[in-house]
């Protein structure tokens, strides 16, 4: 799609959560490329200035930044706020976070924290952006699911719950809302190069680049339901399609013990 088709029906502003790190923040880099102003949402505000400052000289867009933590009841309200005045086209819901491990061993608050964040928080975006979008008749949204959404996934269960919920979401609303003009989009990756495998201990040796996973994520938008970058996503993907469900259970499981292993020398 060329950058003004983009612009015209995406634009002329997106809101981008999770944009200073990891597949929020390579999502705006591909977005400002593309011309689109961004409201951006995190929880650090220098790294939010910094980023700021960037598109704007890089890519000559307008920003915003909204400092909110989304796991938290009223992290949205900010966000509400901040877009009253604004003509808002496209959601990109990429802020989120894991944890590896036996689940009984994980720290409840943190579960409870991620479930907020990957799930209730993207609930209420989704809800209210969408209501705008319907009313303008255009625009789209890009939902971050993962490859362990599909199925249950010992050693990550919890978050892999998290994901299954976005995948569910983002399919029904791609149906639901195809007649309000509003593309909806679930990217359900395998690794990915960002913080969240360093801080759960966990090797990602076939992980993809977050910018080239962020490419292929929007040039998706508007045409497909699912996309599943990286190399990893689509032969796991191919491979486990025709097992049963208990076996692919199973398996990710053993692939998971596989990937945390650095957790027991660490």
């Amino acid at each position: 799609m060329p950058n003004q088709t983009f612009c015209e029906r995406y634009g002329p502003w997106a809101v981008v959560t999770g944009a200073t790190d990891g597949m929020g923040r390579a999502c705006a880099m591909s977005l400002a490329e593309r011309g689109l102003n961004l409201v951006l949402v995190a929880r650090r505000p220098e790294r939010l200035a910094d980023l700021a400052r960037t598109l704007q000289t890089r890519h000559g867009v307008t920003t915003r930044v909204v400092v909110a933590d989304l796991a938290a009841p009223a992290g949205n309200q900010r966000l509400w706020a901040a877009i009253a005045d604004l003509d808002v086209g496209l959601l990109v819901a990429a802020a989120g976070h894991g944890s590896a491990g036996p689940f009984l061993d994980l720290s409840l608050d943190n579960e409870l924290d991620m479930l907020a964040v990957n799930a209730r928080s993207v609930l209420e975006q989704v809800w209210h952006i969408g209501q705008r979008l319907k009313a303008r008749g255009r625009g789209g949204i890009v939902l971050f699911g993962s490859l362990l959404g599909f199925h249950g996934t010992p050693g990550s269960a919890n978050y892999a719950a998290t994901k299954a919920y976005v995948q569910s979401l983002a399919e029904a609303l791609g149906v639901e809302w195809r007649a309000h003009g509003v593309d909806v989009l679930a990217c359900a990756p395998g690794p990915v190069h960002t913080g969240f495998a360093a801080r759960a201990h966990m090797q990602m040796g076939l992980a993809a680049d977050p910018q080239a996973v962020a490419e292929v994520t929007l040039r998706a938008l508007g045409r497909r339901s699912t996309v599943r970058p990286g190399a990893l996503a689509k032969l796991l993907g191919w491979s486990l399609a025709t097992a049963p469900r208990a076996w692919r259970v199973r398996i990710m499981g053993v692939i998971m013990r596989g990937m945390t292993a650095a957790r027991g020398a660490a």
